[in-house]
């Protein structure tokens, strides 16, 4: 996913502009993330942009569009071209962005990354959940629920996304002290659609299969991908905590779901480049750690109040 925060020419305009451009609309998210943008359009005084690969979003909410990382890179760059005083950006492709990031610092323009991170790039700073120790979570939860017999797990991930590696790698560093094998890591292509094949195919490829965890959040996106499932023999750990997601943890078909902070996508790398531009502060650390909730049938409910209470402004990330 893909946003900028724009504060273009002071000499061209009166008030700075906000612009987002996004690779793909997943109502629930983009929706929270919209929510905490329009709260810092009014706290900051920016005048409101929103980009998608095709048009204005006004004529396109809520819908899903691809992105292809050439497009993440060409409205990054022309973003740069705009001369814009700031700009945040998930990133599809890490190495592929890093040059233009480092094109935007180059010139003057602060880059806050989130969600993504390009981490070789000279980007300002990187807000989002520490994904490496995301990872370390559902290894730690797998090994609970496997006990000492271990068994064989497979995972869900999208390849060349600088955070869902680093989620496979904790993941990983985990298992690998126990007798748990992963037996393969599957390139979804953050697909949800590909998820329900590749779930389907290999669960009778791998009939002993124990679990699954998906570093991205296509279950919670898509109930068809747990289906074949047996939540009483195979467990699914997830991410995304997001409202189509919360029967499913009721009902135990996710096991566990961690969830990234939506509402803070959009607010967050809004503040920062406000303070950055405007306040000449920057972060105190290249790190912003969002945190992360965990999840699960047990403390859904509480969850799910708390999720009200920001939606309704009576809380903030």
């Amino acid at each position: 996913m893909f946003h900028s925060i724009l504060y273009p020419d002071k000499e061209r305009h009166d008030e700075p502009r906000y612009a987002e451009a996004p690779d793909y609309f997943r109502d629930l998210n983009l929706d929270r993330m919209l929510q905490s943008i329009t709260k810092g359009r009014g706290e900051f005084h920016l005048e409101q942009f929103f980009w998608t690969p095709l048009k204005d979003v006004e004529s396109v909410q809520y819908r899903q569009e691809v992105m292809k990382d050439l497009e993440n890179k060409e409205i990054l760059d022309r973003f740069i071209k705009d001369k814009v005083d700031g700009i945040a950006i998930s990133c599809i492709e890490s190495n592929l962005v890093t040059p233009s990031i480092n094109q935007a610092v180059a010139v003057g323009i602060p880059v806050i990354t989130w969600d993504s991170d390009a981490p070789q790039s000279k980007r300002t700073a990187f807000y989002g959940l520490d994904d490496y120790e995301a990872g370390v979570k559902m290894g730690e939860e797998v090994v609970r629920l496997l006990g000492q017999g271990g068994g064989e797990v497979a995972a869900l991930t999208t390849g060349g996304a600088d955070n869902l590696q680093k989620r496979i790698n904790g993941f990983l560093s985990v298992i690998r002290n126990h007798p748990i094998k992963l037996v393969e890591a599957f390139d979804v292509q953050d697909d949800a659609s590909t998820a329900v094949k590749v779930v389907a195919s290999a669960t009778r490829n791998y009939p002993n299969l124990k679990a699954w965890i998906s570093v991205g959040g296509w279950p919670a996106f898509n109930a068809d991908i747990t289906a074949p499932l047996d939540p009483a023999r195979t467990y699914m750990i997830t991410f995304d905590t997001i409202p189509a997601a919360w029967d499913m943890i009721k009902s135990g078909r996710i096991h566990m779901a961690l969830g990234q902070k939506y509402f803070g996508w959009g607010s967050v790398p809004t503040r920062l480049l406000y303070d950055i531009v405007a306040n000449g502060k920057s972060p105190d650390s290249p790190f912003v750690n969002s945190g992360v909730d965990v999840v699960t049938k047990e403390n859904i409910e509480e969850y799910i109040q708390k999720w009200k209470q920001m939606e309704a402004g009576q809380a903030v990330e």
